[in-house]
């Protein structure tokens, strides 16, 4: 373990994890100063973990992410295998963003929405607005052709956005989000995967029981037996934890 800032980071499987104690930290710390950080946020989970040793190139997105933050109730329960005074919770990509979006409401701060169904979007935008009072300043559909990307990446350098938010799930949106950070590095930039569909209420998440006992998973394998063939290869990250190689 070293620090950052005075946030503890903990390695697990060689890659650098922020150790905050919960969402409320990250976030002030999000947001320490006259204006908020700069970088890009990914939120890790055991099946990541996997992934960046199989597939360099998704290695290479991962490893260039400024913030790493436990996503996955299996990343929490690595750390606090191998760290045993860790004071680390699990972080949900989905509730960061709302508080994220929340905060940026509070200060102002400008927000370039990215990804999902125009319809979806557009409810985001809306619900974004009349909720928090955010401050949006520009977005783009997840429909984008390889024509488009540059066009784009103007128009967010343009609108000054200092919040980034892409929905395309991963590695499409790490892609997008790199790419993007080279037009306009001076802002921070959030992968979220399906979170507009969540938040507009087009899929459901897992109640909040099952939440807090570490089984969202589960209810997302209920609801979708598709999954199966996806958690069976994270016995790997088991075999892992349980035998200390983490």
């Amino acid at each position: 373990m070293n620090l950052e800032n005075n946030i503890p980071i903990y390695s697990i499987r060689g890659i650098d994890l922020w150790g905050f104690r919960d969402m409320d930290q990250f976030i002030d710390y999000l947001f320490a100063g006259h204006r908020v950080k700069t970088g890009a946020l990914v939120a890790m989970n055991a099946e990541k973990v996997l992934a960046t040793e199989s597939q360099p190139e998704i290695a290479e997105l991962i490893g260039r992410a400024e913030y790493k933050y436990a996503d996955g109730i299996s990343i929490v329960r690595s750390i606090r295998r191998k760290y045993p005074r860790a004071k680390v919770s699990r972080i949900p990509g989905v509730d960061l963003w709302e508080g994220l979006m929340q905060r940026a409401g509070q200060e102002g701060t400008p927000v370039f929405l990215i990804g999902g169904k125009p319809d979806v979007l557009e409810q985001t935008e809306a619900k974004l607005r009349a909720q928090w009072n955010v401050n949006i300043v520009g977005s783009q559909n997840g429909y984008l052709t390889p024509q488009q990307r540059d066009s784009l990446f103007e128009r967010v350098k343009a609108s000054q956005a200092a919040i980034i938010t892409v929905a395309m799930g991963s590695p499409r949106q790490e892609v997008l989000m790199y790419d993007c950070q080279v037009v306009h590095p001076d802002a921070l930039y959030m992968g979220v995967g399906g979170t507009y569909d969540v938040f507009t209420g087009h899929v459901k998440r897992a109640p909040k029981i099952w939440q807090k006992l570490g089984l969202e998973w589960l209810y997302r394998l209920i609801r979708q037996p598709s999954r199966l063939g996806r958690q069976i290869k994270l016995l790997k990250y088991l075999r892992y934890h349980y035998t200390g190689r983490l």
